[in-house]
């Protein structure tokens, strides 16, 4: 492969608004990408993939390069010639790249390779919690999420069917395959762009990885049902509980985020949704006006982010231990609160995209044993971990509130 000067430089300046500056990754390319029109499709692969990949391996590559963070922009050109080296590139004759120790990196790699914390290239803190957390499950978990992610489709079973929608596709030569226990998923066997096709712009599919596609799966809403929706967010699992509802009954899709709902509402229309009610949480007064009045609950948490690394590898560098203490306090309280509207005999799903038990079966376990809790019990539960499932990690619970003795 030959290094073009402007894609390089393109990458630089993205690796130094997302080391630097802070900013999120998936952003800064939106924005990297749209600066030149004559870019094709391989030019900007290069630049989104090549971005992430350091940005997945920055202490890895730190170390060996002996660079520390703020990174002036000759020590992001080092990182670079570290990801060219250990990928095979040659290195061009620029003078970005004087001197760059070719075997010295390898050499460095290989000694490194045999220390988990750098080899996975994440901080002291992710790695001693994750030991603590998982024991021995910890090697095989974070190696899989050091993994590019697949993209994978939810077909939207309203406008069209899976084997449509893979003909559609298939049309503007974007091959997908089935995935074998995830009845509406598509996977892409190449990454291309779908967002510019026909076929998103007219709400035949929503991108949504296969374990986030299980959550709506173990709630279970069906037609006529009132169901709430209770971390909403942008309301990837709010369209998909809507579509098994098949626009009957009402789904209320709630967040203290006024504009992600916003969001949600936009892409209902795109999908043909209209039985999403969008309710911002304000004041407590939104959820003490639906105590016992909803047939399903889901309280799709927020959470660390753990399991899906792979997909947000930036965040590794942006999560921070006492971020962890805080949100499993807001857990334990959204299990206390949101709890209530389940009506007696209804179902609460309680979900978060962490493979740490303490955000996940511990605060079950917590919530069971609570007053808040006493009248629900546990069904079932689904971990997700991505060395065995190739995907994000979930963790999934379902919990059934005991119907009311007549005394």
């Amino acid at each position: 492969m030959k290094l073009h000067r402007n894609l390089v430089f393109a990458t630089i300046d993205s690796l130094n608004q997302i080391f630097n500056e802070g900013k999120q990754a998936d952003k800064v390319l939106r924005h990297t990408l749209r600066l030149d029109k004559r870019w094709g499709s391989r030019d900007r692969s290069f630049i989104a993939e090549t971005t992430y990949d350091i940005v997945r391996w920055k202490r890895l590559y730190a170390e060996i390069a002996e660079v520390r963070e703020p990174f002036d922009r000759a020590n992001l050109f080092r990182l670079f010639a570290v990801w060219a080296t250990l990928s095979g590139i040659k290195i061009p004759d620029w003078k970005q790249f004087e001197d760059t120790p070719t075997r010295r990196i390898k050499g460095r790699f290989d000694e490194l390779s045999k220390i988990r914390k750098y080899r996975e290239s994440i901080p002291d803190w992710m790695d001693e919690l994750g030991e603590k957390e998982l024991g021995k499950k910890w090697d095989k978990e974070i190696a899989a999420l050091n993994q590019l992610a697949d993209v994978v489709l939810r077909v939207n079973t309203l406008k069209t069917t899976l084997e449509n929608l893979q003909n559609e596709l298939a049309d503007l030569n974007i091959e997908t395959e089935t995935i074998p226990g995830y009845p509406n998923a598509l996977k892409l066997k190449e990454r291309a762009n779908v967002f510019i096709t026909d076929a998103f712009k007219n709400g035949l599919f929503e991108v949504q990885d296969a374990s986030s596609q299980k959550v709506a799966e173990m709630l279970d809403a069906k037609p006529g049902m009132r169901v709430v929706d209770a971390c909403a967010g942008a309301g990837g699992k709010s369209l998909h509980i809507a579509t098994m509802m098949e626009n009957k009954g009402q789904l209320i899709a709630m967040d203290i985020y006024e504009n992600k709902l916003n969001e949600l509402k936009r892409r209902a229309r795109r999908n043909d949704i209209f039985n999403i009610e969008t309710r911002v949480i304000d004041s407590t007064k939104v959820i003490k006006k639906l105590a016992e009045k909803a047939d399903k609950v889901l309280i799709d948490a927020p959470c660390s982010g753990l399991g899906v690394l792979k997909r947000n590898p930036d965040s590794k560098w942006k999560l921070q231990p006492e971020f962890l203490d805080s949100i499993r306090n807001t857990q334990k309280e959204l299990l206390d609160s949101y709890s209530r509207m389940v009506k007696p005999g209804g179902d609460l799903v309680y979900a978060t995209c962490s493979i740490l038990p303490s955000e996940n079966e511990k605060q079950v376990k917590s919530f069971l044993a609570r007053e808040e809790g006493k009248d629900f019990s546990l069904l079932k539960e689904e971990k997700i971990l991505p060395s065995k499932s190739g995907f994000d990690g979930f963790y999934i619970s379902l919990l059934r509130k005991a119907e009311k003795v007549e005394k």
